[in-house]
């Protein structure tokens, strides 16, 4: 199946507006843009046709180009990023087997986990979306719960059921487990990766059914596909010591620093 990766990026987050240009210096101290880092992470992944930047921002626009991505230039009307794929998908007249959502806020996503995905919607003809989670250690639910309680969200969580279709997602942690957790320890709670992989026919189908409810109320664009009974593959994917988080807030990325330091990514 032909796969291509989209990443939406708009510079009027709200956020953290202009997330998209903000600098991340690396192991070596070279600072390289948000929207950069996430591009080469899309470029390290096997078996992808095409990786597309898709912006309805000039900046965004001149700055990607600049350092040699092809661009989509979409409108402002998107209302989300699986929104801003589906529009570039139109525009372009794409006509891949399987687009992937690789949003711009997660440049630490590590290949495999983008490789698995893909695999796993190849492998369920069933599901229309696919996704990654990934399960928190102690210390990172820890993280999670930490934001929360300053009202930042860190994070989104997933639960799902014994075939792996999705149940829910919220910036809660969920499931709630009272009990504590050591910092190594495995947890029932998974922290969703935000990566997805649609089928054609249900990423057209999209736009045109209005935000949901649920969707809304926590702000998560994927709710807007089970709230229309389409059906999401949660696909469990292993860190191998990497670490993992996205840039969601300007605090996040002292923290997205020090993991790229730790981990040598230059």
């Amino acid at each position: 199946m032909s796969v291509v990766i989209v990443i939406p990026a708009r510079h009027a987050s709200t956020r953290y507006p202009g997330k998209p240009l903000v600098e991340l210096r690396g192991a070596t101290g070279e600072g390289l843009s948000l929207i950069r880092r996430s591009w080469e992470a899309a470029q390290a992944v096997a078996g992808v046709d095409r990786v597309i930047v898709a912006t309805d921002d000039a900046r965004i626009r001149d700055h990607a180009e600049g350092f040699g991505a092809e661009v989509a230039m979409t409108s402002t009307a998107a209302r989300n990023g699986t929104e801003r794929c589906a529009e570039a998908v139109a525009t372009l007249g794409l006509t891949h087997e399987i687009v992937v959502n690789l949003q711009g806020d997660a440049p630490l996503t590590p290949s495999w986990f983008v490789e698995e995905l893909v695999a796993g919607l190849r492998a369920d003809s069933g599901a229309d979306v696919a996704t990654p989670v990934l399960r928190c250690s102690g210390a990172m639910r820890s993280d999670l719960i930490a934001d929360r309680v300053a009202g930042r969200v860190g994070g989104t969580t997933a639960v799902f059921g014994h075939d792996r279709r999705a149940l829910y997602f919220s910036k809660e942690v969920i499931p709630y487990a009272g009990a504590d957790f050591a910092p190594g320890d495995p947890t029932p709670v998974f922290h969703h990766v935000g990566v997805y992989a649609y089928r054609p026919a249900a990423l057209a189908e999209y736009p045109s059914w209005g935000e949901g409810r649920l969707e809304a109320l926590e702000g998560l664009e994927q709710l807007r596909f089970l709230e229309r009974g389409r059906r999401i593959l949660c696909v469990e994917v292993e860190s191998r010591g990497r670490e993992f988080w996205e840039l969601n807030n300007p605090s996040d990325v002292p923290k997205l620093e020090a993991m790229m330091q730790r981990m040598g990514i230059a």
